[in-house]
């Protein structure tokens, strides 16, 4: 077979950048391979691979057997030795031209030439990056295949229309492809691959690709209605129509202003907002600074202690040690209870039995790329266990669901510390808690957000998703489920978690970052006229590809371009947290304020430039470093006050929720 392969376009130093928002020299940061375009008998095919695949076999058949006509699959049951090859061997990409629905191209003075493939059934492949050049050669030879035009509301992207012999004849250069780009080489780097939460799209993309993409005679309602149960086991979707949705008549917003970002919260910055008792001042201020810039990773240890609850802004140093010496009482003897249970008591436990079972399940696939959990015998699981079995004791009710160890891990690996990472964990879950209710209110409440919310921002993309049956937009599911936890890389998703825990700069500001993100692949959705089987399977495959800054940016315009509407209906208000002209909006669904705190707006004060040095106090910890497990030690227990907290959840390979247990993608290539 491989005799009758026929290289067309060949180009080597064609690599594939795994995160597009963090800068970094980690040479794990761009996977090096080929690109080619090859004849075979079956038809043409682009094909990349990764560097060390290529020396086997350049066109061997046999390499590409993992590769789906229609998309990647991530590889499974790799052995230690191979980790490494086989994580790249997972990027490789193969498609049949006549199956290319689109591309994007990089804008002008971006740096390295880059190009986007995205499918017909809605496949959206990672960029990649010509560093030596070559992706004007590649484009010159689809041409003879493929007709392309440009979209005439996006420069930078080429729509392939359905073969017509005379349009072939129609060349790149027409279309004004081919501009030089010149200025500085930008190159954006990423920390660590993070493949766990890069490649692993859940059980959805699976289902995508093994289904929804075959012939399949059931309704839109039942595909999503499927969709989400697979996601997530035990869970029912309401099939009937909603009533919820009214007609609205479009509004005129102001224009969308143009937003800066910042830098990150400074140690010395920090100092300054401490008296010298060590309390918080300037708060709002604090806060603002934070969704602005997020936060400096060494101060994360100490300040999403107060983002998440663990100690009040108003705190001192005193009443802090006072707080975590009682705090990790009560967290120890939550923990002696488990750590007690003797074998004989398991057997007839079956809910303790279950989610124990679960949890360490979990536990062993959680993050194991991640340098914190990475190798055999990592004494952080047992951390990460240990945790996740206290929870259940701290709350009965909710207990443990698979996943929920995806939204601890980044909070142990900034703690380093077991009781700390548990009492901000909680902290996080509180917030969170009404994603899981058994109802689901907390998660068709948000989704019917979103579409208010679209109906007044962009009713044009808004008419499209209903038209196109997917206007109860359950495709944002996963964003809210687990707050984008699997569309950024991990050093992202923290940064992009510490914004939001600011409650700035309204209520829900999560929705307008689904908006924003939106609002980005709106012409790739339109142009490729994309129904709910593509937009489904673009989404997932957009995750590791959003500008987090640009889409940051976007959703705090949106914010901007309501605060300022005139007439703005109740029912959005309402949302946002904006005053309403009645004490109760019609139309508008409740939301619950653990989920989405009322915020107030951003202050534009400038930080203070007192500095007050503040007094260092020994606090009281548990032997415990880096790496190894915390143990018990026996203190003055004290009658546990702590209020019952909630749950969320997160999967690395899946999310689920057991029926017999309580409840536990895009781009901006600008």
């Amino acid at each position: 077979m491989a005799c009758e392969t026929k290289t067309l376009y060949e180009q080597d130093g064609v690599f594939i950048h795994i995160n597009v928002n963090t800068h970094t020299s980690d040479k794990n940061a761009h996977l090096p391979g080929k690109i080619y375009l090859l004849q075979k008998p079956e038809g043409t095919f682009v094909e990349w691979k990764a560097e060390e695949l290529v020396s086997v076999d350049s066109h061997s058949e046999q390499d590409w057997a993992m590769i789906s006509s229609v998309g990647y699959q991530p590889d499974r049951g790799s052995d230690t030795a191979n980790d490494q090859r086989n994580e790249r061997k997972r990027y490789n990409v193969s498609f049949d031209v006549l199956d290319l629905k689109s591309f994007k191209r990089s804008a002008p003075n971006h740096g390295w030439a880059y190009i986007i493939f995205i499918l017909k059934d809605g496949t959206t492949y990672p960029a990649v990056h010509f560093h030596n050049g070559g992706s004007k050669a590649l484009l010159k030879q689809l041409e003879k295949f493929v007709h392309i035009r440009r979209s005439p509301t996006d420069s930078r992207l080429f729509i392939v229309q359905d073969q017509d012999p005379q349009a072939l004849s129609m060349s790149f250069d027409e279309l004004n492809l081919f501009q030089d780009t010149q200025g500085d080489l930008v190159t954006k780097f990423m920390k660590d691959p993070y493949t766990a939460t890069m490649g692993g799209f859940s059980k959805v993309t699976n289902f995508l690709r093994d289904v929804l993409m075959q012939e399949d005679p059931k309704s839109p309602v039942e595909k999503i209605k499927d969709i989400i149960h697979e996601d997530i086991p035990g869970m029912e979707i309401n099939t009937k129509e909603e009533p919820g949705y009214e007609l609205v008549s479009k509004t005129k917003l102001p224009s969308r202003p143009e937003v800066k970002r910042g830098d990150p919260l400074t140690s010395q910055q920090w100092s300054k907002h401490m008296d010298k008792e060590g309390r918080i001042i300037n708060i709002d201020e604090v806060k603002d600074q934070i969704f602005r810039g997020g936060i400096e990773h060494a101060l994360r240890v100490d300040i999403w202690k107060f983002l998440l609850g663990t100690y009040e802004w108003d705190s001192t140093f005193a009443s802090r040690v006072v707080t975590r010496k009682r705090k990790l009482d009560d967290y120890f003897r939550m923990k002696l209870q488990w750590t007690t249970i003797r074998v004989e008591q398991e057997k007839r436990f079956s809910t303790y039995r279950d989610r124990k079972t679960l949890i360490e399940k979990d536990v062993t696939r959680t993050d194991r790329t991640h340098k914190f959990f990475e190798g055999e015998g990592n004494p952080n699981l047992q951390v990460l266990n240990d945790i996740l079995l206290t929870y259940c004791m701290y709350n009965f009710d909710l207990g443990y669901v698979q996943g929920m160890s995806d939204l601890l891990s980044p909070i142990l690996v900034v703690m380093e510390n077991e009781v700390d990472a548990f009492w901000c964990f909680a902290g996080f879950m509180e917030r969170v808690c009404d994603n899981f209710q058994m109802s689901q209110e907390g998660m068709k409440t948000q989704l019917s957000q979103i579409h208010k919310l679209m109906q007044y921002t962009d009713p044009e993309l808004c008419n499209y998703l209903e038209s196109h049956d997917s206007g109860n937009f359950y495709f944002c599911f996963r964003w809210i489920l687990i707050l984008f936890k699997r569309e950024f890389s991990f050093t992202d998703a923290m940064r992009l978690w510490e914004v939001i825990w600011t409650d700035r700069p309204c209520k829900n500001f999560h929705l307008l970052i689904c908006l924003a993100i939106l609002d980005t692949e709106k012409t790739t959705l339109m142009e490729n006229k994309f129904g709910l089987t593509e937009i489904l399977k673009h989404i997932n495959d957009m995750s590791m590809a959003i500008h987090l800054e640009e889409t940051l940016m976007k959703a705090e315009g949106i914010y901007l371009q309501l605060k300022n509407a005139k007439h703005l209906p109740d029912n959005v208000k309402e949302i946002l947290g904006f005053p309403t002209s009645s004490p109760s909006s019609s139309g508008s669904a409740p939301s619950s304020g653990k989920t989405t705190p009322v915020n107030a707006d951003i202050r534009a004060s400038p930080i203070p430039s007192r500095s007050n040095t503040p007094v260092s106090v020994p606090l009281t910890t548990v032997g415990y470093g880096k790496g190894a497990s915390a143990r018990y030690q026996p203190v003055n227990t004290s009658e546990n006050g702590q209020k019952s907290s909630s749950n969320g959840l997160s999967g690395d390979e899946s999310i689920e929720i057991l029926p017999d247990s309580s409840f536990s993608s895009f781009s901006n290539y600008s």
